[in-house]
């Protein structure tokens, strides 16, 4: 990880990933993006994590791409601009796959690539003065590797209207259409919004949550059919056979608190 680029920190089960470079609004650059996803791998393979808090520092959480990253790219091949973009892509894949919760605290702007990495977390807390804007289309671009993302947090409808007009919209709307699930009037408010999810993550099984990860992700599209119905039995099937399904349903019988409440 360049320690420039991001923060990680730990509180208990809690782990805190903070963009750290709030001179140029906590935007991407090649150095950040690979720091994010070598950290959503290593700490979603670390047993004692049980939540993800993405947060950043200063007024912004994130303003897109990097403006001398995005000069250096001018330069680019096709081919090198494809491979740079992957970069990104896997990034965002990263985070919206990682078997842990996790949970954006946004507490300013989000423009451009930083939509797209608000809608890839599970969970989205925003700071009412925080606004949104899917900028790319005024500066000849697209909004690629974080549109499934937007797509699935905002809908194909808001999707459509806020990447063609590249409007900037607020907290309050973007709350309306999705893609946060809760505008707080202010810091204190952020972190206790935060804080709730946390508590409440932590109190659920997690195999449980990575598994309903995978379960929404995968079922999100598809059609109800014979397939879809003997692939949701199945899940449930091995979930009831685990050793958390167990645990949980005995302690639910026993009225006590299952073992993972307890670590």
């Amino acid at each position: 990880m360049n320690p420039s680029s991001i923060t990680v920190s730990r509180a208990g089960a809690v782990a805190t990933v903070t963009l750290a470079r709030p001179g140029v609004r906590n935007a991407f650059d090649a150095a950040t993006i690979a720091a994010l996803h070598a950290a959503f791998i290593e700490l979603g393979a670390q047993a004692q994590v049980r939540v993800i808090v993405l947060a950043a520092e200063g007024p912004a959480f994130c303003a897109g791409a990097d403006l001398n990253w995005m000069r250096a790219m001018a330069g680019y091949s096709e081919a090198e601009n494809r491979e740079d973009a992957m970069q990104l892509a896997r990034m965002l894949r990263a985070v919206a796959e990682c078997p842990k919760p996790v949970i954006a605290r946004v507490q300013g702007d989000a423009f451009g690539g930083g939509v797209g990495l608000v809608a890839a977390c599970d969970l989205a807390a925003a700071a009412a003065p925080a606004r949104f804007c899917l900028s790319e289309v005024k500066l000849g671009l697209i909004p690629a590797t974080i549109a499934p993302y937007v797509l699935r947090a905002m809908g194909a409808r808001a999707a459509q209207r806020y990447t063609l007009t590249a409007e900037v919209f607020s907290a309050a709307t973007a709350q309306q259409h999705g893609l946060v699930h809760e505008v707080a009037a202010d810091a204190a408010q952020l972190d206790a919004q935060v804080q709730q999810w946390c508590a409440a993550l932590q109190a659920a099984s997690p195999q449980a949550l990575a598994a309903a990860k995978r379960l929404l992700a995968d079922v999100a599209a598809r059609h109800v059919n014979e397939a879809l119905l003997a692939d949701t039995a199945e899940r449930i099937a091995q979930a009831r056979a685990s050793d958390d399904g167990r645990e949980g349903i005995a302690a639910f019988l026993q009225r006590r608190k299952p073992s993972w409440a307890n670590t």
